[in-house]
């Protein structure tokens, strides 16, 4: 938003008067002198008009280990959440940047920037969300064609982007997706006649699961994975 609209919008002040408000040098943003009425401002920075703090809320962007066994949702009346393993007071704050299924652990972010996440998650955008796998079965030869293909899922009735299989074991691989859909992995498995028994997420984009994070446990993103997000 503009900040001179955004000045109309949060104060009694028409916009025209916000204009004006603006070039002469009455508003700040994070502490800044702001004159130029085109200045774009989102909802974590500060402004403040003469001493009349406007808006100061803080982004926060966490990673979490999910452990298996807990729901990627806010709350459940059976199920503990990935909201309980995070700070008290940011949960009424965070939500869940691409859930995980209750069977499946690894990367799962929370914040509360909903721009960001969406940037992190919209399958539009092609983001690689990579998987360790390990299946029931020997995984076949022909699965990393079909893969590569595009298995189409009948529900969205649409084809998945090409995906990268690499084989670790009979039984094991790791599987770069683009899309994250619902159950996406588990259903691309059944399609080629397997049965995924355990799934664990490495990685969205350039954010990777800290291996020194324990299961259950969450750290601060730091200011690169951040901006990895573009």
């Amino acid at each position: 938003m503009r900040l001179d609209r955004f000045i109309s919008k949060h104060t009694h002040h028409s916009h025209g008067t916000s204009r004006y408000l603006v070039a002469s040098g009455r508003v700040r943003v994070n502490g800044v002198v702001v004159r130029d009425l085109r200045t774009e401002v989102d909802h974590f920075v500060a402004i403040r008009l003469d001493d009349t703090l406007l808006q100061h809320q803080v982004a926060h962007y966490l990673m979490l280990h999910k452990p298996v066994g807990y729901l990627s949702a806010t709350t459940d009346p059976v199920h503990p959440t990935v909201l309980e393993l995070a700070p008290p007071q940011l949960r009424p704050l965070l939500h869940i940047g691409g859930r995980l299924d209750r069977s499946t652990s690894g990367l799962l972010i929370l914040t509360n920037d909903g721009l960001w996440s969406r940037r992190l998650t919209e399958p539009k955008l092609r983001v690689p969300k990579v998987y360790h796998v390990r299946t029931a079965h020997p995984i076949s030869p022909e699965t990393h064609q079909r893969f590569a293909e595009g298995i189409y899922l009948a529900y969205e009735n649409l084809t998945t982007s090409p995906a990268q299989l690499e084989q670790l074991a009979d039984c094991e691989a790791r599987l770069t997706i683009y899309e994250g859909r619902y159950h996406q992995v588990k259903r691309m498995f059944t399609a080629v006649g397997n049965r995924i028994v355990a799934l664990h997420r490495e990685r969205m984009g350039a954010i990777a699961l800290d291996t020194a994070l324990p299961v259950g446990a969450y750290r601060v993103l730091n200011v690169t994975e951040i901006e990895s997000v573009a």
